[in-house]
Parts: structure tokens; sequence; C-alpha cells
């Protein structure tokens, strides 16, 4: 990677995303955008026209980035728009909009990207990263959706896990994305909550309220990520974990077990300790085992090999990581952590070296290369 290379067409690529209309401020941030991706991508495949690749990924950032402004903008007017405090209808038309984008003639996973984009406000990008697949792998599927859609009568609303599914990713992005969506996502849970009784329903709520607890935490003064165990957990909302809790031990009464509950559990053992040290990390990994049932998803396989790590040894942990794809994201990441619980700082040093060149954001990226540079420092002593 020649990084000298990237700094010298940055200003070139600035001016062309300013001469064809981007205000600066917002070409700044997309060809940053595009400067990670370059890190990300050159170095196993350069392109032969460096300056075109980075304008047209920066120039893509861009009206991404337009799009989800323009989206959560016009959320704030419907906001702004809606009538006194008083009787409220049973369900209002942003979570209409969930259910009729949700259409039976869509696949799922189809349905979902859709709602994401077309109501969600989820660049393509955005909804890509969340679904693990290539940007244009996405571009194409919530094309076909709308092809689908195009010709048939909004009047077949979709069915609940459909629109749980796109509540939950909602929220996740605006934990820890660019766009701010978690307020809206528990909004829009709460109002389901309302209207339909079922322990899954409660079980997201559950999940974004005590996930949401944190969020003050989650971040120092300068942007940096600040990872759970080194959290302030005085900065914690005790009444959303409070309230979560409660929701969470509800719906686990009724016995119909399923992956939100599941996840929210996990959420609530952490809310739960005092401290760090007094996580109960091995009711943790019983309920990432359940969570492994329900879902079979190695995102779940890869945080549970982390959970066991703490349970029971670093080099559990890496035994739990071994059959797991490389490739799979933020498993670097994890086999640096579990490598340096173990005392092999040289190779988590590299390893996260190699995760932040990986990283899906800035901010995780600047917090990996930390990592890496704490423990070449120790090296060196």
């Amino acid at each position: 990677m020649n990084e000298a290379l990237l700094r010298s067409l940055t200003p070139s690529v600035l001016a062309v995303l300013v001469r064809r209309g981007a205000d600066f401020a917002a070409a700044e941030d997309a060809v940053q955008d595009a400067l990670v991706e370059a890190i990300r991508v050159w170095p196993a495949d350069p392109p032969r026209d460096a300056k075109g690749w980075l304008v047209t990924v920066a120039w893509r950032r861009f009206l991404d980035a337009t799009r989800a402004e323009a989206a959560r903008r016009r959320r704030e007017d419907l906001v702004d728009q809606e009538p006194a405090p008083g009787p409220a209808p049973t369900v209002d038309d942003t979570l209409r909009l969930y259910f009729l984008c949700a259409h039976p003639s869509l696949t799922p996973s189809s349905a979902v990207a859709l709602t994401l984009r077309a109501v969600g406000g989820l660049t393509t990008r955005q909804i890509a990263q969340a679904y693990l697949v290539p940007e244009a792998t996405m571009a194409q599927r919530i094309s076909r959706a709308k092809r689908t859609v195009s010709n048939v009568r909004f009047d077949r609303p979709g069915d609940v896990a459909t629109v749980l599914r796109v509540l939950y990713l909602v929220f996740n992005e605006g934990y820890s994305g660019d766009v701010d969506l978690a307020a809206e996502a528990i909004r829009l849970t709460r109002q389901l909550a309302a209207v339909i009784d079922h322990p899954e329903v409660a079980g997201l709520l559950a999940l974004m309220l005590l996930h949401h607890a944190r969020r003050a935490a989650r971040t120092a003064p300068d942007g940096s990520l600040v990872p759970l165990a080194e959290q302030d957990r005085g900065r914690w909302d005790t009444e959303s974990i409070a309230e979560g809790i409660a929701i969470l031990q509800a719906a686990l009464a009724r016995d119909r077990l399923g992956e939100f509950q599941a996840q929210a559990a996990i959420a609530a053992l952490h809310a739960d300790a005092p401290t760090a040290e007094e996580t109960d990390w091995v009711q943790i990994v019983e309920w990432y085992d359940e969570l492994a049932g329900l879902t079979d998803s190695p995102v779940v396989r890869l945080n549970r090999a982390v959970a066991v790590g703490e349970a029971d040894g670093a080099r559990a942990g890496l035994a739990a990581l071994a059959p797991l794809d490389p490739s799979l994201p933020r498993h670097t990441a994890a086999a640096a952590y579990l490598h340096e619980r173990d005392g092999d700082l040289v190779t988590a040093a590299r390893l996260y070296a190699e995760a932040a060149r990986k990283a899906p954001n800035l901010a995780e990226r600047d917090h990996l290369t930390r990592q890496a540079a704490r423990l070449n420092t120790r090296g060196c002593h």
C-alpha cells in the first residue's frame, strides 16, 4: 500500500467531488471513506487507475450519504408534524410502511433489504455490511426486489418476523454506524410491542434498551471506542437497564425462546455485572450455545469463542475460534484479543494490525491500531 500516493491524490479527488456539486465537508467525508476502502482493497487488488478508482468510490459514498441524510430529514419532518399529546393511533404510518415493504411476494432477505433501503434510510453499503455481502451483490438484490414489487398491490402486509429483522438491523446501524437510527428503531419496536403480544417482539425491545443503555459510555471524549470491559458503568442508563430486564424476564417466562430473547439475556448479564471482572461468563457461554442452536450463525459462534476465552481461558477460546472461517468479519480482532490473553503479544500485535486494515469504519480501525501500537511498545521494553 503506497500511502504517499493516497495522500498525493487526495486534493485532486476532493476537487473533482466539489466540481460535481458536493459541498466541501461532505466531500471530505466521502474521500476519507474512499481512502479507508483503498487501504482495505488495494493490497490484494490494486487498480489500474488509482485516481479514477478513488473518484468513483468517493462519489458513490457521497451519494449514499446524501440519500441517507435526506431520509433522516424526512423522518424528522414527520415527527414535527405529529399531533399534540393525546390518544395515539394503534400503529403509525412508519411502522405500517415496514409491514408493507415486507411483502409476501418477496423472500425474507429481499424484503429486509428493500425495507432498510426504502424506509429505514440505510445506504446500500450499510445494508451490505449488515448482511456480510459485497455492496454490488446487495445493490442487485435491492434492484430485483424493487422490480418484483413494482406491479403488485401493497394490500398484503408482510409477517412480523421480517419486520423484527428490519428493526434489529436498523437499530444496529444506528447504534454503531454513522446514521443515528437507534432511537427511531426503539420507538417503532415499542409501538409494535403495544399491538402484538409476542415474546420475540418483547425480546427485541429488551435487547435494544439494554444496548442503548450503554451508549453514552461506548466512546471517549475524543470519539475513540471504549471496550465494554473499560467502560464507566456509572454512565450507563440504569432506568433503561431495569426496564429491559423486566421486559426480558416476562418474555422468558412464556417459555417460547427465540434469538432476540437469547441475545437480550446475554446483554442483561453484561448490564447486571457491577464490574467487568464480575461478569458471569459461564452463563453467557450457555446463552451463546442456545443462540447458536437457534440461528447457526457464524457471527454468534465467533462471539461465543470470545466468551469461552473469558470463561475457560484464552486457549479454550482459541480452540473454539479455530473451526471458524478466518474471513469472517472481526475474526482477526477476536484472534488478536485471545492471543493477547494467552500471553502471545507478538502474534496479538500482528493480528491487531491486520484487523485494523480490515476494519469496517474509522473508529474501529483507530482502536485496533492503538491496540497493536500498545503491544508493540510493550514488546520494545
